[in-house]
């Protein structure tokens, strides 16, 4: 692949067409896009190799498998040099769904989904305040998330 590849409408459209849904067949794609399931193909694997796809993924309603709680948690580190370890300690925690390093008074903020409050306590007091580095967390429960989308292009 050529590493001068732009990306361009006809890119974008293919894109915008897949985020809504992953499991159209290309063939369909094409025919929205006015051109060959071959040109679908070929962009989509330039896309990958650039690295702006990085596979697919299925849009999850977590409370209908049990998981009832979500929420947001702030995590304050003894030391922003603690990061790369509190990081590898917090992704063998199952219940962490997304994780970022940040700028404000956080030093990471994660997501969170449990099936209860009480599921929530033990996963905050047996495996996150246990995670070394962290200092303190702030939790935020998710009431309602109203909104759940990717860009459009």
């Amino acid at each position: 692949m050529s590493k001068n590849y732009e990306i361009d409408n006809v890119d974008l459209k293919i894109l915008n067409i897949l985020m809504e849904d992953a499991k159209i067949p290309y063939t369909e794609v094409a025919k929205k896009v006015f051109v060959s399931g071959g040109t679908v193909h070929v962009r989509m694997k330039k896309l990958e190799e650039m690295g702006v796809v990085n596979g697919t993924t299925l849009k999850m309603d977590y409370s209908k498998l049990g998981f009832d709680v979500t929420c947001f948690m702030g995590i304050f580190l003894d030391k922003g040099s603690l990061y790369d370890s509190a990081v590898a300690q917090l992704k063998e925690i199952p219940e962490i769904a997304k994780i970022h390093y940040t700028t404000g008074n956080y030093n990471i903020f994660i997501k969170i989904h449990c099936k209860d409050t009480k599921h929530l306590r033990d996963v905050l007091h047996d495996k996150i305040q246990r995670v070394e580095g962290i200092e303190r967390t702030e939790t935020f429960i998710s009431l309602e998330e109203s909104l759940n989308r990717h860009l459009q292009f």
